[in-house]
């Protein structure tokens, strides 16, 4: 039996978010809601590289820590995907996680870019 992928979409991780991450498709999601489902399955797997190549350079931090000990990932909700011109869209979504028997909530609306046909992750601003 194939489990969806991590992102929550019925396709095996590997037609999803996985060919995103490795492959010929790699690091080259279509839109800006594939890249953000690709970073939230890379969060999951700890997949630091990914996540920093897929940062826009303005905003990217020099390094990322691995997920802390212990936690899980829930589930992702995408609330909107809308899309500004051919070069700039924006994605709402809500991530769920559990450390230490305490559950998190990310609800985001966040900032992508596409340059030199390669979407990239800018920023993202907090929602309640």
């Amino acid at each position: 039996m194939t489990t969806a992928c991590d992102c929550g979409a019925p396709q095996p991780y590997a037609a999803c978010c996985g060919r995103y991450h490795a492959g010929p498709l790699h690091l080259q999601a279509p839109d800006a809601e594939a890249l953000m489902r690709s970073r939230y399955s890379a969060f999951v797997r700890n997949l630091t590289d990914y996540l920093l190549a897929t940062w826009h350079t303005s905003t990217r931090p020099s390094a990322l820590e691995p997920n802390p000990e212990g936690v899980r990932w829930l589930g992702l909700e995408v609330r909107q995907h809308r899309v500004q011109d051919a070069d700039h869209a924006t994605v709402e979504f809500v991530a769920r996680s559990k450390l230490g028997g305490r559950a998190q909530r990310l609800h985001e609306t966040s900032r992508f870019v596409s340059e030199g046909g390669r979407w990239f992750y800018v920023d993202g601003e907090m929602r309640k």
